[in-house]
């Protein structure tokens, strides 16, 4: 059963809906108890660090999903701001972060930006795979996925890294730490690229 976490923030209904179609079970959870059972997570994730970080414990489950995840390793995804909570701390807000990765969450410098659009990274990219696994099965090449986000994860250790992006500077756009995965992007939103990751995750 792949369960999504549901703290009010996220396109939760998307990233289900995509499980549906292949006929793969899939729940929503609102509180804990939803989250029992659960073998596989997802943790979505859309705005500031500091009001997702006090969403999820709100929610009444932060604490239940760090059980899940350190102590029983459960798979868990993180989509976006969720793959930011991922980490130790973000230069966005000053609430700690999950910790599960290595890492602290950085704003993208303006000067090193070429693009006109400046920030937020908003629209399609590609991610260089640079440590192949499950998650990015038939992913390898001409991969495109739709981001919009202005932080980035700046992981501490390059083992932790399966792909980079180029914006400015390159960054990591997926990472991978025993059970627990990262997209900086919108597998949701990124059509038919989008749901082979979320059915990759399914898989591992």
């Amino acid at each position: 059963m792949i369960t999504v976490i549901d703290y009010g923030l996220g396109n939760v209904l998307a990233i289900a809906n995509v499980y549906k179609i292949a006929n793969i079970p899939v729940r929503v959870a609102k509180c804990k108890s939803e989250l029992e059972g659960a073998e596989k997570i997802i943790l979505p994730g859309v705005g500031a660090f500091d009001y997702a970080m006090r969403r999820l414990q709100e929610s009444g489950m932060k604490e239940f999903v760090d059980d899940l995840v350190n102590v029983d390793h459960i798979p868990v995804l993180g989509i976006c701001v969720g793959m930011q909570m991922m980490a130790k701390s973000s230069e966005e807000g000053a609430l700690p972060g999950l910790g599960w990765i290595d890492s602290v969450v950085k704003k993208f410098d303006k000067d090193k930006l070429i693009e006109k659009t400046g920030l937020p990274h908003m629209g399609w990219n590609d991610y260089r795979v640079v440590r192949s696994m499950g998650l990015l099965n038939n992913l390898e090449s001409h991969a495109k996925s739709y981001f919009l986000h202005s932080y980035y994860m700046k992981c501490n250790y390059n083992d932790d890294i399966l792909a980079l992006t180029e914006y400015g500077i390159e960054f990591a756009s997926v990472v991978n730490h025993g059970n627990v995965f990262g997209v900086q992007f919108h597998p949701e939103k990124s059509h038919e690229y989008g749901s082979r990751l979320l059915l990759n995750f399914a898989e591992l």
